[in-house]
């Protein structure tokens, strides 16, 4: 009998060691991942395979992920460069190819330049709900229009825009940003 009780407290032990080995090692993983900054997080994201956004609603929050690392965020040139490529990514080929590689790269980083002048920063990017999604055919093509809206902090206070994006349907099912542009009268500040 007692070397059933024992082998049972011998195995507890043992148990417990492992369990606590096991807990130590997973978060000390867990704390290496948070290390890594929101713009390694967005460089690292697979946009080529299976891991591509399936709504426009989720291409277009990894854009506004994008968007908010270009402005918000401290980043190397070579960062900056993986996060153009992967907002290009996300860019239906007939935008793309009206914004070459090196001619994004430098509107982008004059934007962002004049926005860290004026100490601008984008403190919120939400997109349209789901029911404010609306699809739509064009030549043939699926194409699904939503909003994204922007809240700005500056010196004077905040301000809110509104960009319309349209988002197409490619010949590999992915929805891809094809066009955008500022909604009129909806800047508004605060004072």
């Amino acid at each position: 009998m007692k070397t059933i009780g024992k082998t049972i407290i011998a195995v507890l032990c043992i148990g417990l060691v492992v369990g606590g080995f096991y807990l130590l090692s997973n978060k000390k993983a867990s704390g290496e991942a948070d290390n890594v900054s929101e713009v390694q997080k967005v460089i690292l994201k697979d946009l080529t395979g299976d891991a591509y956004p399936a709504t426009p609603r989720e291409v277009l929050k990894l854009y506004n992920r994008i968007m908010c690392c270009y402005y918000n965020e401290e980043y190397t040139e070579e960062e900056f460069e993986k996060l153009a490529d992967q907002a290009r990514l996300l860019m239906d080929q007939e935008l793309a190819d009206n914004n070459p590689a090196e001619q994004y790269y430098m509107q982008v980083k004059a934007e962002v330049e004049s926005y860290r002048s004026q100490k601008k920063t984008i403190n919120n990017a939400s997109v349209s709900d789901t029911n404010d999604v609306k699809f739509g055919t064009v030549d043939g093509a699926e194409c699904a229009y939503l909003e994204s809206s922007y809240f700005v902090r500056q010196k004077s206070g905040f301000s809110k825009s509104i960009q319309e994006y349209i988002l197409r349907k490619d010949d590999e099912g992915k929805w891809k940003i094809l066009a955008y542009n500022l909604k009129e009268g909806e800047t508004a500040e605060d004072e």
